[in-house]
């Protein structure tokens, strides 16, 4: 098998991953396991060395919009990635992990390939396009209805090729009637994260092209990355839920502080916004749009951490952030 991407490998030494199922999250919190991190199962972790295992990084690559984070989340099980209809809202990759027979798939689900209007935008499309080159297999994905799909290569303004192999995948098959289907290639997959058509067959590809190789992760770990992190998506996956227009755009989130031991865990974070206009609206009259937009976040990190969470959330102004690289660096969006 080939290297391992770093950001994987900064994700594996992070530490902090969630469990599968709510049943082993129960038993573990009940047993005063970490809810977090790894616990040992009944029987061996990982097949026996005599089995043959399957284990490689797979990149769900795509224009904005194509279905990307809806797809992760239905894959995994679990609701990982921020899903909104509004395009270019994954700004930094999510790495989730299915671990199904003997087959190991680290998904990294990908901000979508843009033409860069700022420097947000560089950084969203070069962490893209790093993803891109890191993959040991690509999932280029694009909507059935949009048949058919153009060169991945075209779409990520690469001079060749990526060096993976490339399976084409049309997403959305639901808002497709059968009878304007068009035929696509026998290599293609068509799928939908809505009805699940299609998700095996996907995963059967994916696993014939997958490299031997031991797991790199237990079979029960769902994500690579800590629980801070999901909870800041979490929270602008609320802005994008609960604020209108080109809002959202401009609103980052910072996680201050990620108090763990008690119940409820306590977390403050900081909204960010570029201009002062902008707090007062996030804020909203008397403080009811960012009560609500609170409540949601909290809501969903609840779902994914299985905890109560005391959800502490501030609006402050960042002049230019999306512009300005040392604020892109200090909200987590590296620039290099």
């Amino acid at each position: 098998m080939g290297d391992i991407p770093m950001h994987v490998l900064d994700d594996l030494r992070a530490g902090d991953c969630r469990r599968r199922h709510h049943e082993r999250r129960h038993q573990e919190l009940s047993g005063h396991d970490h809810p977090l991190h790894g616990t040992s199962r009944q029987g061996p972790l990982y097949p026996t060395l005599r089995t043959m295992t399957r284990c490689g990084t797979i990149v769900l690559a795509g224009r904005p919009n194509v279905g990307k984070s809806t797809l992760l989340n239905a894959l995994v099980g679990e609701h990982l990635a921020i899903v909104s209809p509004k395009p270019q809202s994954t700004r930094l990759p999510v790495v989730g992990l299915l671990t199904k027979d003997d087959t190991q798939y680290i998904f990294t689900d990908s901000p979508g390939l843009l033409e860069p209007e700022y420097q947000l935008h560089e950084v969203m499309r070069a962490t893209a396009l790093r993803a891109i080159n890191d993959a040991e297999v690509i999932a280029y994905l694009h909507p059935l209805a949009e048949y058919p799909a153009p060169e991945l290569a075209a779409v990520a303004g690469l001079e060749r090729p990526p060096r993976a192999p490339i399976i084409t995948v049309y997403t959305k098959s639901d808002v497709v009637r059968p009878s304007g289907r068009p035929a696509v290639r026998p290599s293609d997959v068509v799928v939908s994260a809505v009805t699940r058509e299609g998700l095996d067959v996907f995963l059967a590809t994916l696993g014939s092209r997958l490299p031997e190789s031991p797991f790199h992760y237990d079979p029960d770990e769902l994500a690579t990355q800590p629980m801070r992190f999901f909870a800041a998506e979490f929270i602008r996956e609320a802005a994008f839920e609960q604020l209108h227009e080109e809002l959202p755009y401009s609103v980052a989130c910072e996680i201050d502080e990620f108090r763990e031991g008690a119940e409820p865990v306590y977390i403050r974070a900081v909204l960010y916004v570029e201009r002062e206009s902008q707090k007062g609206i996030v804020i909203g009259e008397g403080g009811r749009t960012i009560k609500a937009l609170g409540a949601a976040a909290r809501a969903k990190i609840e779902a994914l951490l299985q905890q109560r969470v005391f959800l502490d959330l501030h609006v402050k102004v960042l002049p230019k952030w999306r512009r300005d690289e040392p604020s892109l660096k200090r909200l987590g969006y590296a620039t290099s």
